[in-house]
Order: structure tokens, then sequence, then C-alpha cells
């Protein structure tokens, strides 16, 4: 199996699209949220995010994720932040919690 697969598990996307702004409304920038991983990329992963079953999180490598650091196995629970929406692609854009801790354990700002 491919270290860059997906849990057949998904929201539908209809469902994803239709609910966008209900999703924007009720997970602003700054929230906190819990959620499994359901899908790798070399992108980053995607997340089904706890409470709100139609929402897709997405936390990319790209410039958030330390380089000391992997991606999480599927099915891992992670929590995280929201620090942007992209409504092209109905996704809710996450840096987690241990992303966001520096050197010595301090929060660092976003």
């Amino acid at each position: 199996m491919s270290e860059f697969v997906w849990l057949l598990k998904l929201p539908p996307p209809v469902e994803v699209r239709q609910s966008w702004p209900k999703t924007v409304v009720a997970l602003p920038v700054g929230t906190h949220i819990t959620g499994r991983v359901i899908g790798r990329q070399r992108f980053g992963f995607f997340v089904q995010i706890e409470g709100h079953a139609d929402a897709v999180g997405l936390a990319e490598v790209g410039g958030n994720m330390p380089h000391h650091m992997e991606l999480p196995q599927l099915g891992a629970e992670v929590g995280g932040w929201v620090i942007d929406h992209a409504g092209h692609n109905h996704q809710v854009k996450i840096r987690l919690d241990e992303w966001t801790a520096g050197p010595t354990g301090c929060q660092v700002s976003f």
C-alpha cells in the first residue's frame, strides 16, 4: 500500500460544498480543532474535523510543518488550529498543535 492514501470514509463532496458557509462560521480562524487523519499526500494530510462531519481540514507541509517532524499516520487523532479557509476547494487549513511549539515548548503565534 502506498504511503499516500485515503481512508474510504470521506464526506461526500456535494455535502462538503453545501455545508461550506456553515463550516466557515462554525470554525473561524483561531479555533482549536481535533480530528482524525483521513488522507495523506506528499503536500500534507487531510483531517475529518470532530463535530463537523462535512468539514475537511488540510494541514500542509510547506511552510507549516517543522522539518524534523513527520506526517501523522492514517487514523491518528490530531489537534490543531484553524489558520485559514480555502473556499475554492472547501478546505479548512489547519496547523497542528505540535507545529506551533517553539524549541523551548512555547507557543509561536500565527
